[in-house]
């Protein structure tokens, strides 16, 4: 192996046949005596490390699963991943979140690199690859105040001489508003429902929620949108229409973005307000909402056939209802890969503020 580096076959079907160099790796959480305890007994506040590998590699797998007591866990157990003995993670978002839903639940879906498989969802798999060229370290973090948390896991990887130059590094952020900076209670009851969910112009984006901001060369490749509907009303309470808008390369005040859809439901691959369960490659819907769109809804997109190329910056960004005039709670997790450095992310919500909003009470 001495002096090849990572080259050739992909993950096709078609190129399974081909011979290929590395060496297969895995770190995981099996029992040290010989036991079936094969967990993480992750205490409240502590950090506990999943990975730590020296020199190149790839990890090409992790499956995740977990158990505790303490409510809301998913939203409090935070993963993060550090490439190349660098200081601030490239990736940083709560462990259910970046499996592709959020509100600290769990439902079954199978999307190309993303799944949440049975048992009810709780079983949680990424196949994106993440390359590194100098070292990696992965640790799980527990927010928890009460609890230990269980914590199950494989990371899978190769090890290789060293990588090919034109390999970017994987990277995941977490981001919440609640709720958005819509229209305030005064405004959206002096207007028909009509008026509230399809009047106004949005010209220049301000106030569309950030999904992701990144400075370098690279491509985005998709990110999950949860919502929960904060609007209690009787009337008609979809709580898409807003338009997608990203700017690439450009200064976020150029109007237009390179890139703008036409809504919510648009952009993540469905139409018609949907309010059913879709689980495609692709995109999908694993949490619809309730009766009028009420409650949580989870919805993931993914770039894996068109990334969205950027060679010196992007900023993904989505309005909150038409014209921004919702006042939901929407969270979101971005993946994408860049040059390094990235730029370090803002500071990760602290943990009262990264929990579940509890949906308003429906009208009689």
């Amino acid at each position: 192996m001495a002096g090849e580096r990572l080259t050739g076959p992909g993950t096709s079907l078609r190129d399974l046949a081909r011979a290929r160099a590395g060496r297969r790796q895995r770190a995981s959480s099996w029992d040290r005596t010989g036991g079936n305890d094969d967990r993480l007994h992750v205490a409240p506040g502590s950090t506990a490390p999943l990975l730590e590998a020296s020199g190149a590699g790839i990890i090409t797998h992790i499956w995740i699963t977990t158990q505790c007591e303490e409510e809301h866990h998913l939203r409090k157990a935070v993963l993060r991943m550090y490439w190349d003995g660098e200081e601030t993670p490239s990736v940083e978002a709560p462990v259910g979140d970046f499996f592709g839903m959020g509100h600290a639940q769990t439902r079954p879906f199978s999307s190309a690199a993303l799944t949440m498989s049975a048992e009810d969802g709780k079983a949680f798999n990424c196949f994106f690859a993440m390359p590194f060229a100098n070292g990696a370290r992965v640790t799980i973090t527990s927010d928890c105040t009460e609890k230990e948390l269980l914590f199950y896991y494989y990371i899978d990887y190769e090890e290789h001489p060293r990588l090919d130059d034109d390999l970017l590094r994987f990277h995941a952020q977490w981001l919440r508003q609640n709720p958005c900076d819509g229209l305030s209670p005064e405004e959206a009851a002096a207007l028909s429902n009509d008026e509230f969910e399809f009047g106004g112009k949005n010209i220049g984006g301000e106030g569309n929620y950030l999904i992701l901001e990144a400075t370098g060369r690279g491509h985005y490749v998709g990110c999950n949108l949860n919502v929960t509907n904060l609007r209690a009303t009787k009337q008609w309470n979809w709580y898409g229409e807003g338009d997608d808008m990203i700017w690439i390369d450009q200064d976020h005040a150029d109007w237009p973005p390179r890139l703008h859809g036409t809504g919510t439901e648009d952009y993540f691959n469905t139409a018609w307000c949907p309010s059913q369960v879709v689980s495609a490659p692709y995109q999908g819907i694993p949490l619809p909402g309730g009766p009028n769109w009420s409650g949580q809804i989870s919805l993931y997109r993914l770039h894996i056939e068109d990334p969205v190329l950027f060679e010196r910056n992007i900023r993904v960004t989505i309005e909150h209802g038409h014209d921004n005039r919702r006042s939901d709670d929407l969270s979101s997790t971005a993946y994408w890969y860049q040059t390094e450095p990235h730029a370090p992310f803002p500071s990760l919500l602290p943990v009262e503020q990264r929990l579940p909003a509890a949906p308003p009470d429906l009208p009689e």
